[in-house]
């Protein structure tokens, strides 16, 4: 590593060379310890971008990201809690000594913990039995639900698979009622944990058990089930710490948010062990899963179930981490860099992981800033608070600062998990993929010697392979569907079998995630890069030809399905109007930058055309919101109402096309409606990427 950094400086001989020589001949472990003071003089970013690009990649190392999770993972860290607030603290430090401009801020926000806990099963001629909801061994806090309410529930044990509406029907058709039982599900499909304990709800069951399966699910899977993201007391706006507006527990506005009976996580094995006592309807083959047992029933009973949830909610102060490297030619541009810090338990993958990865990338950054960079746009680091309760850090923060955001932020790119096992898997709005494919062939593949990341990556998948970002599952979802930003989220692996679990811990990632952390490297390298070319390029290097062709091939989907039953001529008109500004600014680009020596009016002509290209995902916001969760503002990506849709854009359309209250004509006529709001929000990302007024 010190000695390709070596013979890259070697190339051009001065006091710069002979830093690093001693940096190379000391090594780097050591030097997030150090104050840091500039030594040389800064150098517009345009004359050795590439040069401070090849650098840091060069800087990478597995060994220091390795010690960053040790660090970070010693003891659990909930959010709320002493412990958490030292990890805070553990963050701030780090940024300080690089010398970082280092900011908190703090919000007080509604969390909930619990208080006692006990499940008892008395099955068939048999007395009562205790059942273990720990995880024995740890010092953790207990397997709960947060936001669950308290209560004690008795009532016979019933299986309905994943607790979807096909699922109740189908216990339905058996004569199965689960009203006055405890429902068994598991998770998976789509639903999430309130949208299970909701329809289980809505059917008169008293309460919910919920178990993670899979053959290597180790441990019980703790998680929220409240609806929504951020602080419940304070929807749509920052929970500041004085004097800021507070809803009270027991409005409308916020019961809503929270399930009326109490869930519980199980293991698997306990989960197994009460199915396995069920009379009733045999499971239906495509319920069994990984369940090996041929002759489970559904239920319900004989075995009936006693469980008692205790838990306490409570008003606490999170902390949100900031470190800032100011542009040196558009310090009012933002590319932020964000990673949430706390943990359900210790954290290694989920979320420290990606909180090494992004100290890794501070620790680079500020090594070429001693070499006399700096970024053209102004870089933040974000640390965030409270993920695991329902992106409380993020939204809250993105709520307070909206209006400046909105005008200044040109991308936000997230990693939570930054490490689960092998293989890429990125996610992101379109203009940012030509982006992402040109950084991945240049960073080596962290399980493959001789391949790049591009290699390995269009291997797997026989091709380019994006995903997008309408799920709700990281802090990525303030930044896009409430403010627009254009936003990345990736992360190598695609599933890891101790998620949210007392053994996500660093052992487990040293024998099982990434032994030698070339993985964590790797992720480091890919996100250092991808904020660097969108701080230091003099033009955005978006492609909204991309993004136009993408929402092409949604149309044809949508219009597919729908078999002529509404018009899609709006939207398609839009996109045709995408295409042609699209291809415009692609030439505007094109001719500046082939300018050279830019003139003070070139240097405008830049400027105009980076807003146009950063302000144009702006457009696909609504000021109305979706059809019935109307926080999330984006038309195209955002979260539908219903679990099993499986339209993954276009959110209002899809949540029109699942309305089951409405007449087949009235239905129409709200599809319609919602296909006129999306061609409008298209025409409006045209307009502002073109500039000018209609």
């Amino acid at each position: 590593m010190a000695q390709n950094l070596c013979s890259t400086i070697f190339k051009r001989p001065s006091t710069t060379f002979i830093f690093v020589i001693l940096l190379c001949v000391l090594g780097f472990y050591t030097f997030e310890k150090t104050q840091i003071q500039t030594s040389a003089k800064p150098q517009k970013a345009s004359k050795l971008t590439h040069h401070f690009h090849d650098t840091f990649l060069s800087l990478s190392s597995n060994y220091t990201v390795s010690q960053y999770l040790r660090a970070l993972t010693l003891h659990p860290h909930l959010a709320g809690t002493r412990e958490g607030y030292q990890t805070a603290q553990y963050v701030k430090t780090h940024f300080e000594n690089l010398n970082l401009e280092t900011k908190v801020s703090e919000y007080e926000v509604l969390l909930s913990y619990p208080t006692q806990i006990s499940l008892t099963a008395k099955f068939s001629n048999l007395n009562s039995q205790e059942i273990e909801t720990s995880e024995v061994g740890f010092d953790v806090i207990r397997p709960y639900h947060a936001y669950s309410p308290s209560g004690t529930a008795v009532g016979e044990a019933v299986f309905a698979n994943y607790g979807r509406d096909e699922d109740y029907r189908a216990l339905g058709v058996v004569g199965v009622n689960v009203s006055g039982c405890v429902v068994v599900v598991r998770r998976g499909e789509g639903m999430s944990r309130g949208g299970a304990v909701k329809g289980a709800e809505l059917r008169g069951a008293v309460a919910v058990l919920m178990y993670t399966e899979g053959e290597y699910v180790k441990g019980v899977e703790r998680g929220t089930v409240m609806k929504g993201v951020g602080d419940p007391l304070s929807p749509g706006w920052g929970s500041v710490m004085e004097g800021g507006e507070r809803l009270g527990r027991n409005e409308k506005e916020v019961e809503e948010r929270f399930p009326k009976i109490p869930s519980l996580p199980i293991s698997m094995e306990t989960a197994e062990g009460i199915l396995r006592s069920l009379e009733g309807p045999k499971v239906p083959l495509e319920w069994r899963g990984a369940l090996k047992d041929s002759n489970l029933r559904v239920g319900p009973g004989p075995t009936v179930l006693n469980f008692t949830y205790q838990g306490k909610e409570k008003n606490a102060t999170i902390h949100d981490v900031f470190a800032v490297i100011r542009g040196s030619e558009e310090p009012d541009r933002y590319v932020l860099l964000g990673n949430h810090r706390d943990a359900w338990t210790f954290g290694a993958v989920d979320p420290n992981s990606g909180t090494a990865a992004l100290l890794d990338v501070a620790r680079r950054y500020a090594l070429l800033m001693r070499l006399g960079w700096r970024p053209r746009r102004t870089i933040i680091f974000c640390s965030w608070d409270a993920e695991e309760f329902g992106m409380i850090g993020s939204t809250e923060w993105v709520e307070e600062n909206i209006m400046n955001l909105g005008s200044r932020a040109v991308a936000y790119l997230n990693v939570d998990c930054a490490v689960q096992g092998p293989g890429l898997f990125p996610s992101m709005t379109p203009q940012l993929d030509d982006l992402l494919t040109d950084i991945t062939k240049k960073i080596k593949d962290p399980d493959a010697a001789d391949k790049t990341i591009f290699d390995q990556w269009t291997a797997r998948n026989k091709g380019i392979n994006i995903q997008r970002l309408s799920g709700v599952d990281s802090d990525f979802a303030p930044f896009l569907q409430h403010a627009g930003v254009p936003s990345v989220d990736m992360y190598y692996g695609k599933d890891f079998p101790v998620y949210h679990t007392a053994f996500d811990s660093y052992d487990w990632m040293l024998n099982h995630g990434d032994p030698l952390f070339h993985r964590h490297a790797a992720v480091a390298g890919l996100w250092g890069l991808l904020a660097l070319r969108l701080a230091d390029d003099p033009i955005l290097p978006f492609n909204y030809h991309s993004y136009a062709m993408q929402l092409q091939e949604y149309t044809s989907i949508l219009s597919n399905k729908l078999e002529g039953l509404v018009s899609f001529t709006p939207i398609s008109r839009s996109i045709k109007n995408l295409f042609a500004v699209a291809q415009e600014v692609e030439e505007e680009a094109k001719n500046l930058r082939a300018e050279g020596v830019s003139s003070d009016l070139e240097v405008l002509k830049k400027r105009m055309l980076n807003d146009r290209l950063m302000l144009a995902e702006r457009g696909f916001l609504d000021a109305e919101g979706l059809l019935g969760n109307q926080w999330f503002k984006h038309l195209v990506y955002g979260p539908s109402n219903h679990y099993d849709s499986k339209v993954d854009f276009f959110p209002s359309i899809a949540n029109a096309i699942s309305q089951s209250t409405q007449t087949k004509r009235e239905n129409q006529a709200t599809i319609q409606h919602e296909i006129w709001r999306v061609a409008r929000a298209i025409q409006r990302a045209a307009n502002a990427l073109k500039g000018d007024l209609s």
